[in-house]
């Protein structure tokens, strides 16, 4: 007869794979975004959220392992919790790439759409729209090196916490995952 943790545990790996799935879902979206900015915008907006509750499942998967009372489910499920977080890890990565891609997609077809040399509309563009333009791409890729700067760093935590799997198992207690979680953090 399976306990409630049990019950808790499946719900739990089965919200990983659906946040997982939407997550890889939304990727698929962002390469195929081939613009304006703001519909890229929306969805990594989106991006960002289904990390969020992907993040939030994973943790909660974590501590039921933890207060498993077989050593053998424990040590099964902190592998699982392992893998899920290696998923996260390659997602992030994936995530960067896309938006690249699309960054530069987008930068490509308005710089394609500035050269036009035959639309009379285009010879009467203004300096004023050029430099609109211009400041456009600028922010564009201040937004890429922040968002790429974000991503560096939750990669690093991610991986500190990955590392730090090898002395959890040991039995050694983890010092970086001590943190309770803040009053903000419940919903």
């Amino acid at each position: 007869m399976a306990t409630t943790l049990d019950v808790h545990v499946r719900m739990c790996n089965q919200e990983i794979v659906i946040f997982d799935l939407e997550v890889k879902a939304f990727i698929q979206d962002i390469r195929d975004c081939s613009g304006p900015l703001s519909t890229l915008t929306e969805l990594n907006a989106k991006v960002k959220e289904k990390f969020h509750h992907l993040r939030l499942r994973i943790q909660e998967l974590e501590q039921m392992a933890k207060e498993q009372d077989k050593e053998s489910e424990k040590q099964a499920l902190l592998q699982e919790v392992e893998n899920h977080k290696k998923q996260l890890l390659s997602n992030q990565t994936a995530w960067r790439k896309a938006n690249l891609a699309c960054k530069i997609a987008i930068d490509n077809l308005e710089k394609a759409e500035l050269l036009q040399g035959g639309d009379m509309r285009q010879r009467k563009t203004t300096k004023e729209t050029l430099a609109q333009t211009s400041s456009n791409i600028t922010e564009s890729l201040m937004g890429i090196s922040r968002m790429m700067s974000q991503q560096v760093r939750q990669s690093e935590e991610a991986m500190h916490i990955l590392v730090s799997f090898p002395a959890l198992q040991a039995g050694a207690p983890v010092q970086c995952c001590s943190q309770q979680p803040s009053p903000h953090d419940v919903h």
